[in-house]
């Protein structure tokens, strides 16, 4: 099997880039990073890869909000290439930082409204947060998730809050099965009701810790998968009397690396 390509975008302020690459490269893939202005120069590059990632950070300092400077810029400079991972048997992750980038492109949703169906802002408590969360996955339709049930991974954001634009839009992602990863109790009830803090870390409507789009290929995550590779990177792991052979995080790049088996 040929190995996929992972273009990883880069930019100034992205410092999860080494570990995702590394991710994905473990997994079986061959990674990349790429800064934003070498594929600005060159969008074409993006033609030669499978997969295309936003990995975590501050990207532009965060400055004006989360993500919205360099999605500003991808809009500008690079939405057809963008455009060609959707509409192609393609996949696009993006994790923390990189979800709040895609949440400012608009790339989970067709409608293009100048109220988008849903946003992430500042967390309830209006502080960054760092902590381990427990995670249920509640739809089968994005293959970055297929045959998990339940995540343990770590958080670490100011700006991770879901929040929707009214009932008839959460309605519809739900029926859509958009609603992927849902922050949960040790033992996986989500509940039908927001959950309390430090379950749900940022008061996150629906629970809501990982979002796709109608065809699941395009999924983003506010938790960082790369950072539960192995089984020593779990707070726990002294305490277990067996150890797996990997961390819970690492099933999400091999899962990105097997839908091109």
């Amino acid at each position: 099997m040929a190995k996929p390509r992972v273009l990883v975008l880069r930019a100034p302020g992205t410092n999860c880039d080494i570990e995702t690459a590394f991710a994905f490269d473990m997994a079986g893939a061959e990674a990349v990073s790429i800064h934003v202005q070498q594929l600005i120069e060159r969008p074409t590059l993006a033609d030669n890869f499978q997969i295309l990632c936003f990995p975590g950070g501050f990207s532009y300092g965060d400055d004006i909000a989360a993500g919205r400077v360099l999605a500003t810029q991808l809009n500008i400079h690079l939405r057809d290439a963008i455009e060609r991972f959707r509409s192609e048997d393609r996949l696009v992750l993006g994790i923390c930082n990189g979800f709040q980038i895609m949440m400012r492109l608009g790339i989970f949703f067709e409608e293009s409204s100048q109220c988008p169906p849903a946003t992430l802002t500042w967390n309830a408590k209006g502080r960054f947060e760092d902590r381990w969360v427990h995670l249920k996955v509640t739809s089968d339709s994005s293959p970055f998730l297929n045959g998990i049930e339940q995540l343990f991974l770590p958080m670490a954001h100011a700006e991770g809050r879901f929040v929707v634009r009214d009932e008839v839009a959460s309605k519809r992602m739900v029926l859509q099965q958009q609603i992927a990863l849902r922050y949960c109790q040790a033992d996986g009830a989500t509940g039908d009701s927001v959950l309390p803090f430090p379950v749900n870390p940022n008061g996150a409507a629906l629970n809501l810790a990982g979002l796709s789009d109608e065809s699941g290929r395009v999924f983003g995550l506010m938790p960082h998968p790369e950072r539960h590779l192995f089984p020593t990177h779990h707070p726990f792991w002294t305490r277990r009397e067996e150890q797996p052979e990997y961390g819970e995080g690492f099933a999400v790049f091999q899962n990105a690396v097997q839908f091109f088996a």
